[in-house]
């Protein structure tokens, strides 16, 4: 798996970082081994510490839809960047992507930046309590929505139980604010809203849950929320920090012809770079300070090297149209990955949609959290190792997506059509099955 530089690397990050990286995942945990290091990125390829080259399915988790390293992102961040890395004051160019943003998502009438997708679900969480005078906020199982407080929460015993803590820290006041329901069951919602309804400020969902794995919506259910939450006065919030400008230009949002109350963007819309936003209706927005009396901040917002990156990407992404091709391309990669599973006997299903695909080793369909933690992780992680030597580097665990970007060409695929059906081969059967 990692070379000799990458091992020496981790070893010396053990001594100074927490667990030797910066964000769980990256520490290989779920999948076995030893991180790998990457040097450097250029269109669909990762070199890393040691010289290898991958082809890239992770891509930063979802936000390079263009590739690495694209030549005009650069150019737009090296310009911003030569001008001033931040000022702490306003600039034309935010005001610019935001009416870019709102040109896409007509639905955003007011826009804040903010500079990571937590912070921007965060915020937007606060100021639907703020406009509902409410408390309680409803989540899925299985969606992540940041490492926000209130949020990190696992379902209770029942449907419509209130949360509790899923992770150290979270005070059990603070996780009991949430209630978590099954995320393609509108039935859960009913129940949960027939109990807490006066109490529920908001609904936040991925619209395409994409942190249990990839799993669409059922049909209908996304409107079943719209309906639901309108019944009751309560807000409907997507969060699309991964599908916005990934599975359209307009988001989920444009596909489903469904219009949130608020939406939470982030990855793709910094080009790369740390940036995220939220933004809803104008009577809702319009309670942020300093219009209002929810307060939120941030010394890099907006920050001016991010806003050119992210400015340069929706524009590519407009002139370009990049999302028939490649969602004809994903298509045709999983509809491979099934033929070489099925020829060497290992059962998987695959979930895709647009250019956002999850291999999961299980025999049984996946439609929320509970069918996802079917998937073996242990089988995941040697079809993750063997992929690392055939030099296609995956999400280092199994209940994320993968993605494509437009710099994946069809021989790449092919290529990494032949690496999958031999990474395959070496997964131990039978295939367990995670309880």
């Amino acid at each position: 798996m990692a070379g000799m530089r990458s091992r020496r690397l981790f070893a010396r990050a053990q001594k100074i970082l927490v667990g030797g990286v910066n964000s769980p995942v990256r520490a290989f945990k779920s999948v076995g081994g030893s991180p790998v290091f990457m040097r450097s990125g250029a269109g669909a390829v990762l070199t890393d510490e040691d010289g290898k080259r991958y082809l890239d399915f992770c891509l930063s988790w979802g936000p390079l839809i263009l590739g690495h390293a694209r030549r005009e992102v650069l150019a737009a961040a090296e310009r911003a960047l030569r001008r001033g890395s931040t000022f702490g004051a306003a600039t034309a160019a935010e005001v610019e992507l935001a009416e870019r943003i709102r040109a896409a998502l007509p639905s955003m009438e007011l826009v804040r930046l903010t500079s990571s997708g937590t912070e921007a679900d965060m915020s937007a969480v606060r100021v639907a309590r703020a406009f509902t005078g409410r408390d309680l906020i409803v989540k899925c199982a299985g969606c992540y929505h940041g490492h926000v407080d209130s949020l990190l929460v696992a379902a209770g015993s029942g449907a419509t139980t209130l949360g509790v803590p899923d992770s150290a820290g979270v005070p059990r006041a603070w996780a009991r604010t949430t209630i978590t329901l099954p995320y393609n069951d509108p039935k859960a919602f009913e129940a949960a809203f027939s109990r807490w309804g006066k109490r529920i400020a908001a609904v936040i969902i991925e619209p395409v849950a994409a942190n249990m794995g990839v799993v669409l919506p059922k049909s209908g259910f996304l409107e079943s929320l719209r309906r639901v939450t309108t019944k009751h006065g309560s807000l409907l919030i997507f969060d699309e920090v991964i599908t916005g400008f990934r599975l359209a230009y307009g988001g989920w949002q444009s596909v489903c012809k469904i219009k949130p109350d608020l939406t939470v963007l982030g990855k793709i819309v910094g080009g790369g770079l740390p940036l995220a936003a939220y933004g809803g209706r104008r009577d809702i927005m319009r309670l942020v300070a300093p219009l209002g009396p929810v307060y939120q901040a941030g010394t890099l917002s907006g920050n001016p090297v991010a806003v050119a990156a992210g400015l340069e990407t929706l524009r590519l992404l407009k002139e370009e149209n990049p999302y028939p091709a490649l969602a004809r391309r994903a298509g045709e990669l999983t509809a491979r990955i099934r033929q070489e599973a099925a020829a060497v006997g290992v059962p998987v299903t695959v979930n895709s949609v647009g250019s956002m695909f999850t291999v999961f080793f299980t025999d049984h369909p996946v439609t929320e959290y509970t069918s996802a933690l079917q998937a073996d992780a242990g089988s995941y992680g040697a079809f993750f190792r063997a992929l690392l030597e055939e030099g296609a580097y995956f999400p280092p665990a199994q209940w994320e997506a993968a993605f494509l970007s437009s710099c994946h060409k069809p021989a790449d695929l092919d290529a990494a059509a032949r690496a999958l059906g031999r990474a395959l081969r070496r997964v131990p059967r039978p295939s367990g099955r995670r309880s």
